[in-house]
């Protein structure tokens, strides 16, 4: 069956505000792992076109500080504590950038990074995997200890190993599909918490 791009989630995102149905998977995801608090420093990779970004933003209120990046320029979000950065993720200076904005250790790094298909399924999978460790690599410049990474994944072949990887960084890892993906997709969240310093994970498992 063809995926709908105008099905009722997307037309339920467009009477509510929000720039995409991708606003609900964020929702969902914070209504189980308890992602944001008020006045706290976020960062959300591949934030284009910006639900994600409209979300944090309401969640972290005016004393929060909300920093988006990615390749692709997004429509300015209102309120002061919105900032969106168009770059590589993988830049230096955008890096830099980002730490400049956050003036302190991020809680929360979300990342929804995805890379153009080519169709050929084991050659999209390394390249989206490659995507995955990098926000874990810039999670680790950004976070504090006790901070949280929230990254895509798919159902593929590479998804146990980057499964291993996160767990070797963090102590506690959940994956989840929330309800609002797209049937058929086999996409899904992975809740990572806790940067490990001791070499040992505190909790493996997933749902």
């Amino acid at each position: 069956m063809a995926y709908n791009r105008k099905d009722a989630v997307y037309r339920r995102a467009k009477q509510e505000g929000y720039r995409s149905r991708a606003a609900y998977k964020l929702i969902e995801l914070d209504r189980r792992f308890r992602l944001f608090r008020r006045g706290g420093r976020v960062v959300d990779l591949g934030c284009w076109p910006g639900a994600w970004l409209q979300y944090a933003a309401e969640k972290t209120g005016p004393s929060g500080r909300v920093i988006g990046v990615d390749l692709a320029e997004s429509e300015p979000i209102g309120g002061k504590n919105v900032r969106i950065l168009v770059g590589d993720v993988a830049d230096p200076t955008i890096i830099q950038q980002v730490s400049t904005e956050l003036a302190g250790p991020a809680d929360l790094v979300l990342s929804d990074l995805a890379p153009k298909l080519t169709g050929v399924k084991p050659a999209d999978a390394v390249r989206h995997a490659d995507l995955v460790r990098l926000a874990i690599e810039r999670a680790r410049d950004w976070l504090h200890p006790d901070g949280t990474l929230v990254v895509k994944l798919f159902m593929d072949a590479e998804y146990q190993g980057l499964i291993s990887e996160l767990r070797s960084v963090f102590k506690a890892v959940r994956s989840v599909k929330p309800d609002s993906t797209r049937q058929g997709s086999s996409e899904l969240y992975t809740c990572a918490r806790g940067l490990r310093s001791d070499g040992k994970s505190s909790d493996g498992g997933e749902t």
